[in-house]
């Protein structure tokens, strides 16, 4: 594909369009892709679309200032990414080891970006252009909005619109910030005048005599406090506190600004932005995205992140869901909008016509896939309810579970020609699929959006763990994988279930983790994949296991947190796996739950001291013969997924 195609990454390609001057440099940690499903290709996209010229500086080398200076300094702005995963998640895994690739890099490649580049590029921008506006966004950004615990650092890191020192911080999704701001220093206005704009952040320096209380006088919204940085740095409490307010202020209909002073600066959230209507997200997904990896890494690999997502389409925003180890209720709302029809079959035509397509759309999804409309009729006009979910631990009786519409987008896109099969794989809320009477869509689902395996997320099988994680009780998983059978043995098909499960989710004992190996036992399955529970930015979860408080109850929450305890959790629901047999005799021992180590069909694991021969308890086949043998279970981990490498991205 021609570079034309993309917006300019160096002066030759301006020099290509005849540009002498541009007026805004995006800065984005990942590799360039020009698709809509990557944050920096959308709001270079937006710029362009409201008549601004924007050059694309991708994965700089943040060493110098100078790769910054290499296209010139921009007219009116630096927006600045840290891309589309959290970078800390994408350097390091749960154990905080680090990782040997990086699909959003060319050639899968670590290093090519800092920890933290949000910062790093920031500061970086300022020494290249010190009198440049410098805005910072995406997902790095806006879930490190105010002071939060760091889990790599293992302390509570101030606001990151003052590590990066930043004129503006842009959180959520944020094309409407984006043209506002984009519009008001495009007419000459200063950044520091640029406080009254929707889903942004920014900072007040107290003056010499000033009272700390006055600082927030001039913001204009509606306004709540929270406890300081230094507050929440040293009392856990204080910490709980902040981050209950921080969620039920995260509305855009009834939400406040809120204020957290930094020393002598307060910090400045404003409510968040209005998500975009229907004809805004189609306009948005509209625009002319070369849809394609820079021919600049043609030599050096590609960039894997595109394949998953090359013929995927995005109808929806939002998420109700209400996981509480999830941040996208933070970062993109509660509040679910969509994209038409039209739209969704306008871009799935684009694919057909594309040489690479060989007939398969990879996901007609989001968020949660099945969302299509607000949770309820009543949010439109009071917001989002505060400290009430609306699926778990039951579903809110205002709760409308209607899939009609999104029945009626599947079917037109399989019915394009040249279309084969669509799949459904970026996550079906189950428990909301079961709210509706009619099973139309289940059925729907189960005969033509499967490729053979199911993901869904049950998490746990103990109610109290669940209800720490804001998932609903595990009986509703058994009535879904019920159903779902019943409907696979209806159409003659042979198509499984894939549970992924998290152990050490704060509330998890081991006890607790126990319990669910020896349910998983009793039913003839063990995961291949097991997630550890990862404390990111942002989340209520994360702030359980910091501080170890529920910030909605202010109670009390056991944490599973040293990496031995850790652990123990996961080696129990890998039971079988040889190298883990001594933690999991270990975490029997300390459970109390000596009669699962042993000879007997209820055992889940040898003793120690056992004939290296003897067979391991606990086989498909229930006669503790190999593995395999057995009758394959519909939601068993399929053939074709064991030892697949990967992890959940939340």
């Amino acid at each position: 594909m021609d570079s034309l195609s993309f917006l300019p990454v160096s002066q030759e390609d301006m020099q290509d369009r005849g540009w002498w001057y541009y007026d805004f440099l995006v800065v984005t940690a990942d590799a360039y892709i020009d698709h809509p499903s990557f944050g920096s290709a959308i709001i270079s996209r937006v710029l362009e679309a409201e008549g601004y010229r924007v050059a694309v500086l991708a994965q700089p080398d943040w060493h110098s200032a100078n790769p910054f200076r290499a296209m010139g300094k921009p007219r009116y702005g630096v927006l600045i990414g840290g891309g589309n995963i959290d970078s800390m998640v994408a350097h390091y895994t749960a154990a905080k080891k680090r990782r040997s690739s990086d699909a959003y890099s060319p050639g899968n490649r670590m290093g090519l970006r800092p920890d933290r580049p949000t910062i790093v590029y920031a500061n970086r921008a300022r020494e290249a252009f010190p009198d440049t506006p410098i805005i910072i966004g995406g997902l790095e950004a806006s879930l490190r909005r105010f002071a939060h615990y760091d889990y790599w650092d293992d302390a509570v890191r101030r606001s990151i619109l003052f590590d990066a020192q930043a004129d503006l911080l842009v959180y959520g999704m944020g094309e409407r910030a984006t043209r506002e701001i984009a519009r008001r220093l495009a007419k000459g206005e200063p950044a520091a005048h640029l406080t009254d704009i929707r889903g942004t952040a920014w900072a007040l320096r107290r003056a010499p005599g000033q009272p700390h209380d006055s600082l927030g006088d001039s913001c204009p919204f509606e306004t709540a406090a929270i406890p300081s940085f230094e507050a929440v740095s040293s009392d856990k409490r204080d910490y709980a506190a902040a981050t209950k307010i921080e969620y039920e202020e995260h509305d855009p209909i009834r939400g406040k600004a809120i204020l957290q002073r930094h020393g002598d600066q307060m910090l400045v959230v404003n409510p968040p932005a209005m998500p975009l209507g229907r004809e805004e997200l189609d306009a948005v997904a509209e625009l002319p995205y070369a849809r394609e990896v820079h021919p600049m890494y043609d030599g050096l690999g590609g960039v894997a992140a595109i394949e998953e997502v090359r013929f995927s389409v995005t109808h929806n925003r939002g998420c109700f869901g209400g996981c509480n180890f999830c941040s996208l209720a933070f970062h993109q709302g509660r509040m679910i909008t969509s994209r038409s029809h039209e739209s969704v079959v306008r871009e799935v035509e684009g694919f057909v016509r594309d040489p690479k397509f060989k007939g398969y759309v990879h996901d007609v999804g989001g968020p949660s896939a099945n969302f299509r409309h607000p949770s309820c009729k009543q949010q439109l006009k009071n917001g989002m309810c505060k400290n009430r979910s609306c699926l778990a631990p039951t579903p809110c009786k205002n709760l409308d579970p209607g899939h009609g519409d999104y029945l009626a987008l599947l079917r037109k896109v399989r019915a394009i020609p040249g279309v084969k099969k669509v799949f459904i794989r970026s996550g079906i809320r189950y428990d909301y699929m079961l709210c509706e009477k009619n099973s139309e869509f289940f059925s729907e689902l189960v005969r033509h959006h499967i490729s053979g395996q199911l993901k869904v997320a049950p998490e746990h099988c103990s109610s109290r763990v669940l209800d720490y994680m804001g998932k609903p009780h595990f009986d509703v998983y058994e009535r879904f994988r019920d159903k779902y059978q019943r409907l696979n043995q209806r159409y003659g098909l042979e198509q499984y279930l894939v549970p992924y499960l998290m152990s050490s989710h704060p509330g998890c004992t081991l006890g607790d983790a126990v319990d669910l190996a020896v349910f998983l036992h009793q039913t003839g399955r063990q995961p291949e994949q097991v997630q550890d529970f990862y404390p990111t930015p942002g989340t209520l979860s994360t702030c359980m296991w910091y501080t170890e408080l529920d910030p909605r109850t202010m109670e009390p929450v056991y944490v599973a947190k040293s990496p031995h305890d850790k652990a123990l959790q996961r080696a129990l629901l890998q039971w079988k796996r040889p190298e883990l047999r001594r933690l999991v005799v270990e975490a029997l021992h300390r459970a109390g739950r000596e009669e699962l180590i042993g000879y007997g069909k209820g055992c889940l694991v040898r003793p120690l001291g056992g004939h290296p021969e003897s067979k391991q308890p606990g086989s498909l086949s229930g006669k503790g013969g190999g593995r395999g043998k057995g009758r394959r279970q519909r939601d068993a981990q399929p053939p074709s997924s064991r030892g697949r490498k990967g992890r959940r991205q939340r």
